[in-house]
C-alpha cells in the first residue's frame, strides 16, 4: 500500500514552494536589474586585451546561467504545485511509490524517489560518457 501525505503535510510543502517561488522571482528580478545596470556593452568598453574580452564574456555568461538555472527551479516548482493539485505529490513519477518525507523536505520538487533517482543519474551519466568520441 502507498503512503500517502497528510493534508497537512501536503499543505506544508505547497507553503514551501509557493515560498520559494516568490523568492526566486526575486532573485531573478534583482539579477536582470544589476545586469541592466552593468551591461556587457559597458564591460566590453572597458575591455583592453584578448583576454579582458573573455573575461566580460565569462560574466555575462555566468550571469545568464544562474538565470537559468533560477527559471529551471521556477518550472521544477510548477511542476510540484500541479502534482499537488492532481493528488500525485510525493509519489515517484518512475516507479508510483512514496517519496520519502525526509527527502521531500530535503527536496521539496522531487519527483522521483531515491532508487529512481539514482537509477536516472547513473543512466544520464552513462549516456553522457558515451557522447564523448575521443580524438586522435
Amino acid at each position: 500500500m502507498k503512503q500517502v501525505l497528510t493534508d497537512s503535510q501536503l499543505n506544508h510543502f505547497q507553503r514551501l514552494l509557493k515560498e520559494r517561488y516568490l523568492a526566486l522571482r526575486e532573485e531573478i528580478r534583482n539579477e536582470l536589474l544589476a545586469s541592466d545596470e552593468e551591461s556587457y556593452l559597458e564591460l566590453a568598453g572597458r575591455v583592453h586585451d584578448v583576454e579582458e574580452a573573455a573575461l566580460a564574456d565569462l560574466l555575462v555568461d555566468l550571469n545568464l546561467a544562474s538565470i537559468d538555472r533560477h527559471i529551471q527551479e521556477l518550472r521544477d516548482i510548477d511542476a510540484a504545485l500541479i502534482r499537488i493539485a492532481e493528488g500525485s505529490y510525493g509519489l515517484c513519477t518512475d516507479c508510483g511509490q512514496p517519496i520519502g518525507v525526509k527527502r521531500l523536505e530535503a527536496y521539496p520538487t522531487a519527483k522521483r524517489c531515491v532508487k529512481c533517482q539514482q537509477a536516472y543519474e547513473a543512466y544520464k551519466q552513462s549516456r553522457h560518457i558515451g557522447d564523448i568520441t575521443p580524438t586522435l
